[in-house]
């Protein structure tokens, strides 16, 4: 497969051209990769009206995804979310509102757009009265045709986060299933997933019916940080690929990166060579970690195959002390709260590495299982749009001074980045119990 960005740049550096253009290292300096970091120079193509090399690059990542097109992203899927949602918002059939379904469990990027755009939300709660982390969101085609048939008309779309945080995976053709028959898109968070695609079989949302999805490529692709991917599906509307690169544009610096484009492009080289098989080598090496430590008595949750979650509470551990343990054995995970210790592998992840796994929990013992940790939701009343309470003024108060008060800009951590009370929100007594709970000791309220 071509990688024509990766080219240009290799060939630019044996041109040997005097740089009087940006960055100001002018290719030179301590890191090594200077050298491959350049500005829009002729031949290099622009990123929003790409029509070149970039445009070229983009055309392979949409052959080995199966999508209708593919855009590059350097700011992650951060980028990626605001886009789609103002795609299927401005593309929306005439008569129908301004209104997204989401699952509550959004990534904080979902609220910031919320005030951008200036959209309704239905949130779309767990079935259950509680739930075992604020990551995790189970919503069932049963409960979205139900929360979709009591509204007056079909939203913009649907919203979804799938791999959670911790793993968990939505039953996506069946919720697909229940968007079409009621007349919306469905939109899918697939930061996590980029190698799905690889499975075999497949399971990406794209092929599972999504309409549109991003994926971080770097999160589990050979990509550097800030590489992702915005998806348009071969049965989307044929509008949303012809704007993509514009809403992309409407979110996105004028500046975007040229060694992360490279990256995209040389993973597409990757993608269609031996990377495939290094996922699901991983994957099969992941599983059979996954059955040793269940044979042990350690309680996992989630079933995505490239990630370890590690259900600490459940096993009598607090999973603060869960993660010091693995980092003792030479282990750093991707996060950790007092419930829960979630691992990330990837085709780069070696045997030794899923052997120090192994190794650094067969000094501990799972505990006697306690009850299973249930954690109330925050059904805060709304009393104020997402955008009129993120743009009013505001103040940082305690926790406990919070009880009552409007929620101003959603107070989260990254990860996992998952407000627990939005803007416009009155925090109750459930949010303050989750504050506490996430170790949050302040929150941004109106004045």
């Amino acid at each position: 497969m071509t990688t024509p960005i990766a080219d240009f740049l290799r060939g630019y550096q044996i041109e040997g051209m005097a740089r009087f253009h940006m960055p100001g290292h002018k290719g030179k300096g301590p890191l090594g990769c200077e050298k491959w970091d350049i500005t829009e120079v002729l031949g290099a193509d622009s990123l929003y009206e790409a029509s070149g090399i970039i445009a070229e690059s983009e055309r392979n990542a949409a052959a080995l995804f199966g999508s209708r097109a593919t855009f590059y992203s350097t700011e992650g899927s951060s980028q990626c979310i605001r886009a789609m949602l103002h795609l299927a918002l401005t593309n929306r059939p005439a008569g129908t509102p301004p209104v997204i379904a989401a699952a509550r469990n959004v990534h904080k990027t979902f609220v910031y757009a919320a005030a951008l755009l200036d959209f309704e939300t239905v949130w779309l709660w767990p079935e259950e009265e509680g739930a075992d982390s604020l990551c995790a969101c189970p919503i069932t085609a049963e409960g979205l045709d139900r929360t979709l048939s009591a509204l007056d008309a079909p939203p913009a779309a649907v919203y979804i986060t799938s791999p959670d945080y911790l793993g968990g995976m939505a039953d996506i053709a069946a919720l697909a299933q229940v968007c079409h028959r009621r007349g919306t898109l469905l939109l899918v968070d697939n930061a996590h997933g980029a190698y799905l695609r690889f499975l075999q079989p497949s399971r990406h949302p794209l092929d599972q019916g999504a309409d549109l999805c991003c994926d971080s490529a770097h999160k589990t692709l050979p990509v550097l940080t800030g590489g992702a991917y915005l998806h348009i599906s071969k049965s989307a509307p044929a509008a949303f690929a012809e704007c993509a690169r514009a809403a992309l544009a409407l979110f996105g610096s004028t500046s975007p990166s040229y060694l992360t484009l490279a990256s995209l492009d040389l993973c597409n080289q990757a993608l269609a060579g031996e990377e495939p098989e290094r996922i699901r080598t991983a994957a099969g090496r992941l599983a059979a970690v996954k059955r040793e430590l269940s044979v042990w008595g350690w309680a996992l949750a989630g079933d995505e195959p490239l990630k370890l979650t590690i259900n600490a509470a459940a096993c009598g551990w607090n999973g603060l002390d869960l993660a010091d343990i693995l980092r003792t054995g030479g282990v750093e995970p991707e996060y950790m709260d007092q419930d829960h210790v979630v691992l990330m592998a990837s085709g780069a992840t070696d045997e030794e590495a899923f052997q120090f796994i192994a190794d650094a929990l067969r000094s501990v013992s799972p505990k006697p299982r306690g009850p299973r940790p249930v954690l109330p939701l925050a059904r805060g009343e709304r009393v104020l749009s997402v955008r009129g309470a993120l743009f009013a003024p505001q103040e940082t108060v305690s926790v406990e001074q919070a009880l009552g008060r409007v929620c101003g800009a959603p107070a989260v951590s990254c990860p996992p980045a998952i407000p627990i009370a939005v803007s416009g929100e009155v925090i109750g007594p459930e949010a303050l119990a989750l504050f506490c709970h996430y170790g949050i000791g302040t929150v941004d309220v109106l004045l």
